[in-house]
């Protein structure tokens, strides 16, 4: 299945995460990137896509219509149809109608808590084990290899689903209730999955960087800790492949933010430095998590 970054909910993550790094003054960085990611996980949970409650309720009545027809109910299955429709109805009718009726959604964190030297080392171990043939272990490794938090949705598709019903409608109306209840059927089996990626390398070094902004005139010694694992989270998100190396923006990035540890090192000027890399970071940001949003027929 093809992964999908979404763009909206990773900017409200990254911009709720920035919001509270005043209380991350007397953090180490280590517990600053992990309070991140604590924080991205708790926003994706409260950002979840709204489950369209109209579209529970209509399937259940529209799989309820399919158990009425395996007990030839066919006049209770007819109910159950127009009822199936009647909870659609104020949506149809909406002028911004939407696409997609979002009925499930979950949540997966997989967080390779190492190093970017830990990802380079691995990927060395992957390469022996593939050329000593033991794949399997290779394999295992490989997938170890994440760090992200997975927002997977499945929803109904608006474009086929209420016309479904009305045939299905149709059918049994025509008392032919065997093909009601194959259109009902491949309904109730048919939806649109998204699985949307958001890289926890990058959320934690856009926390790490805005809070070592917060705290370089009073301690120096923790920012520039903060500074040092930003860049290497950038490494990090380099060498688990959620970015390019070659990306003009993430070698400015790596820059700039050597550029700022050698301001907050010397005189402690920074401020410009660290107003431009956070809007560096954002742009980087934009232009690494937007992508277009694909869905996968279930």
């Amino acid at each position: 299945m093809k992964k999908t970054i979404l763009s909206t909910l990773v900017s409200t993550l990254l911009l709720s995460s920035l919001a509270i790094a005043d209380e991350h003054k007397n953090l180490t960085s280590q517990e600053v990137s992990s309070k991140a990611t604590q924080t991205a996980t708790i926003k994706a949970k409260d950002n979840k896509v709204k489950l369209v409650q109209e579209a529970l309720e209509s399937l259940k009545f529209s799989a309820k219509a399919v158990d009425e027809l395996n007990q030839n109910k066919v006049d209770e299955a007819k109910k159950s149809i127009e009822l199936a429709l009647g909870k659609l109805e104020s949506i149809l009718a909406s002028e911004d109608t939407p696409k997609l009726l979002p009925i499930e959604n979950q949540i997966v964190i997989k967080n390779f808590v190492g190093t970017s030297d830990d990802v380079k080392k691995a990927l060395a171990e992957v390469k022996t084990l593939l050329n000593d043939g033991k794949v399997q272990e290779a394999g295992e490794l490989l997938i170890s290899l994440q760090s992200e938090i997975d927002v997977t949705t499945v929803s109904l598709l608006l474009a086929s689903y209420p016309d479904a019903l009305k045939l299905a409608s149709k059918y049994l109306i025509e008392k032919h209730p065997a093909k009601a209840k194959h259109v009902l059927e491949i309904a109730l089996n048919t939806f649109a999955q998204d699985e949307q990626i958001i890289p926890i390398p990058l959320i934690n070094s856009l926390e790490l960087v805005d809070v070592a902004s917060k705290i370089a005139k009073e301690d120096k010694e923790q920012a520039l800790k903060h500074l040092a694992l930003a860049k290497d989270d950038l490494k990090k998100a380099e060498a688990l492949g959620y970015i390019s190396s070659s990306t003009t923006t993430y070698k400015q990035l790596d820059e700039l933010i050597e550029k700022t540890q050698k301001e907050v090192k010397g005189p402690n000027k920074a401020e410009k430095l660290f107003k431009e890399l956070g809007e560096k970071l954002s742009e980087f940001k934009n232009k690494i998590l937007s992508t277009d949003e694909k869905s996968e027929k279930k």
